[in-house]
C-alpha cells in the first residue's frame, strides 16, 4: 500500500526517500544503485525495503470500505 515509514529490519527511516527515488530510478531512468547510494540507503535491509514496494495506493483507493 503506502511505503513503511522505517526499514523492518533495522529501524532505520525509509518512507523520506520513496518519492525521489520513484521520481530519479523509474521516470528519470537512472541507475537504481546508484540512487539509492546517494539516499544514504547502503543497508540492504533498508534497499529491499525500498526495492520490494509497490504502489498500490491508487488500486485500493477505488474500493469503498464497509
Amino acid at each position: 500500500m503506502m511505503i513503511p515509514v522505517r526499514c523492518q529490519s533495522c529501524g532505520k527511516p525509509v518512507g523520506q526517500a520513496w518519492e525521489e527515488y520513484n521520481e530519479r530510478a523509474n521516470k528519470n531512468k537512472e541507475d537504481a544503485q546508484k540512487v539509492l547510494d546517494e539516499l544514504g540507503l547502503t543497508r540492504y535491509c533498508c534497499r529491499a525495503t525500498v526495492l520490494g514496494h509497490v504502489d498500490l495506493i491508487d488500486e485500493v483507493a477505488k474500493f469503498k470500505k464497509f
